[in-house]
């Protein structure tokens, strides 16, 4: 099975170089500056799980190839999105089945009008990681989950093949049979965090301990539920729970991406994952006003960027 990953920043370095490492037939679609990294340094992963140099990974760039690939696994931003296609769709034939491990749902729709519904599958990854000065890939912390599937629930026969390609890197890969309702999930959690700890500019311990700050973390963790209630994917009392937990948790230093994103001033996910919630709850008349005050904050925070 050959397998296109594109980029190979920490989510398609990391990935991707488990499965390489494994043996397996990886190849990254990179930009020129990182093709010249990796040819030189090699890919390097530093992680709890085990740290691997892997020289001269294989790469392709851009308008470079014209090799169709089994799978393309898709670990772009959202913002990213239509560079990203445009530059890996000449490995799309046929058979070929694209894993996107966006946030949202919004990319979904793109990807299905270029590349037609029955190639895109649903997919997300749990894991904490960055590339650091040295442009290594460097896992934060043990936690590594990257879940994949058919979005009609079924466990198909080229789900299986992938699990088992998957499964070779040692990542916790899981063939779901309910990925669209996890990736719900995991959008409500995500949107929570980020629009409560980039609006407050702070960790989810520090607003906790400021007058009213669990008041509005829950209240947009409940307008999140709701907007995904109202498509059908209301979350399961468990991840609520889990969620809110937390979100609650007394002293937590934890931060959404996008708040780490911010304080290096770069390009952040406004639209995909807060705006298209916003989108979302507008259609089905669902109030969403503290989710509206962040994304406020979010397009100023833009502007300013230029």
């Amino acid at each position: 099975m050959r397998i296109l990953v594109v980029g190979a920043g920490a989510i398609g370095g990391y990935f991707g170089g488990r499965m390489l490492e494994a043996g397996r037939d990886v190849t990254f679609l990179v930009r020129p500056k990182r093709a010249a990294e990796l040819a030189s340094a090699g890919l390097v992963i530093k992680s709890p799980n085990g740290d691997v140099t892997l020289k001269n990974p294989p790469t392709v760039q851009a308008g470079k190839f014209n090799e169709q690939f089994d799978v393309v696994l898709l670990s772009c931003k959202a913002f990213d999105l239509d560079d990203a296609i445009k530059s890996f769709a000449p490995a799309v034939g046929p058979q070929t089945s694209i894993i996107p491990l966006l946030n949202g749902m919004l990319h979904l729709d793109v990807l299905d009008a270029r590349f037609g519904r029955e190639r895109v599958l649903g997919g997300l990854c749990a894991i904490a990681a960055t590339l650091n000065e040295a442009r290594e890939v460097v896992q934060l912390n043990p936690m590594q989950s990257l879940n994949f599937g058919e979005r009609d629930g079924k466990l198909s026969d080229r789900v299986r093949a992938i699990a088992e390609v998957m499964a070779s890197g040692r990542f916790g890969s899981v063939a779901s049979e309910n990925i669209v309702q996890e990736m719900w999930e995991k959008w409500v959690f995500l949107a929570s965090l980020a629009a409560s700890t980039c609006l407050m500019r702070s960790s989810v311990g520090d607003i906790l301990a400021a007058p009213g700050g669990k008041d509005f973390i829950l209240g947009v963790l409940d307008e999140c539920s709701e907007v995904a209630e109202a498509e059908g994917h209301a979350p399961s009392g468990p991840f609520f729970q889990r969620t809110r937990g937390l979100l609650t948790a007394e002293g937590s230093q934890i931060t959404a991406s996008m708040f780490r994103d911010i304080k290096a001033g770069a390009p952040v996910e406004a639209d995909h994952v807060i705006g298209d919630l916003i989108a979302r709850g507008d259609a089905a008349k669902v109030p969403v006003p503290r989710l509206r005050i962040a994304y406020t904050h979010l397009k100023v925070y833009e502007k300013q960027r230029g």
